[in-house]
């Protein structure tokens, strides 16, 4: 497994890593609980050792089932353990904000020492950038965590260019995490630049943009009852657009014998060795899949031809519904 440095702060990790929100039957339907399991070990025994998650995904279940699967010193040591945090949510699965005071920080980081079974977290981080506290205080919150030796590095999510400096001004940052992907490419213009000059690694979530350029979607699946069903690409004669520029990168991927999900994931592990993608498999199969993007030695033209068969013009559709784009500091 090949390693990259997170920033000049991070940890060293595996040049692609694990996302388990979909292990939980919260966001992509139901969800196999020894699959889930088999693939966690299956992706520490290829050599995977970023391992994301989020205390508010299946509201613990996650962070528990995580806790299971890395029971033994053994798979502990191998993982470097993600945790976004901050997020409320009601009992009835609803969304109400996000909260990022000192207090909370340290509230919410008990509770997921406990539930996965763990004496530190290796990167914490907010989910969203609470709007009513300065991340000044988010972030002095966590440094004193890391002080306590409760956290390791410092992480962010979904911030824009001006929280980064902010932030980094405050404490080493070692990671963002945001989207990033073939069909959505809108850090490029400003976020990508301040973390490289400020040295700070990106870790890139939806890469196959929920499946949606996974090669293994179609219009068939539209009415499933997850929370695709949302999201604006999903969604009636943006979903038929945005599949046939699947089509145009599955023509590229058949020319250098690979699959649709391995090319999309190979341009993010191309666009530069300070980015690690995380791919959200919850089966072996599809991790065995999304792994061998690793194998692949695209060409700058390989590159190009990826580029071009998506077009950011051409993709239709926000990458999350009204609601939760008001949320995103990276988008403003």
């Amino acid at each position: 497994m090949l390693e990259r440095k997170l920033g000049k702060s991070g940890p060293a990790v595996s040049a692609i890593g694990l996302g388990c929100m979909g292990m939980s039957e919260d966001f992509y339907g139901p969800a196999d609980r020894g699959e889930s399991i088999a693939t966690l070990h299956a992706a520490l025994e290829a050599g995977v050792t970023l391992i994301d998650t989020g205390d508010f995904y299946g509201m613990g279940h996650n962070e528990m089932l995580i806790g299971e699967g890395l029971k033994g010193s053994s798979k502990r040591e191998k993982a470097v353990i993600s945790v976004k945090f901050g997020a409320l949510r009601g009992p009835d699965g609803s969304w109400s904000g996000y909260d990022g005071r000192p207090k909370a920080v340290k509230n919410f980081l008990a509770y997921s020492l406990k539930r996965l079974g763990v004496d530190h977290i290796d990167i914490y981080r907010p989910a969203r950038l609470d709007p009513d506290v300065p991340i000044e205080e988010t972030v002095g919150a966590i440094a004193d965590l890391i002080k306590a030796g409760y956290v390791r590095h410092v992480g962010l999510s979904e911030v824009g260019a001006e929280t980064i400096r902010r932030a980094a001004a405050v404490h080493p940052i070692a990671d963002l995490q945001i989207e990033y992907s073939l069909i959505s490419r809108g850090l490029e213009a400003k976020i990508l630049t301040t973390l490289r000059e400020l040295g700070i690694g990106l870790t890139a979530y939806g890469v196959l943009s929920r499946g949606l350029i996974s090669g293994h979607w179609t219009a068939a699946k539209a009415g499933q009852t997850d929370f695709r069903r949302h999201s604006p690409r999903f969604q009636g004669e943006n979903l038929t657009r945005n599949l046939t520029l699947v089509e145009n990168l599955r023509a590229v991927a058949e020319r250098l014998g690979a699959s649709v999900a391995q090319v999309a994931i190979a341009w993010v592990l191309g666009q530069g060795s300070d980015i690690v993608p995380l791919i959200g498999a919850r089966r072996r199969e599809r991790l065995a899949e999304s792994l061998g993007a690793l194998k692949l030695s695209l060409s700058p033209q390989d590159m190009k031809a990826l580029a071009e068969a998506v077009p950011p013009e051409a993709v239709a559709g926000e990458r999350y519904a009204p609601a939760q784009m008001a949320h995103l500091d990276s988008e403003k």
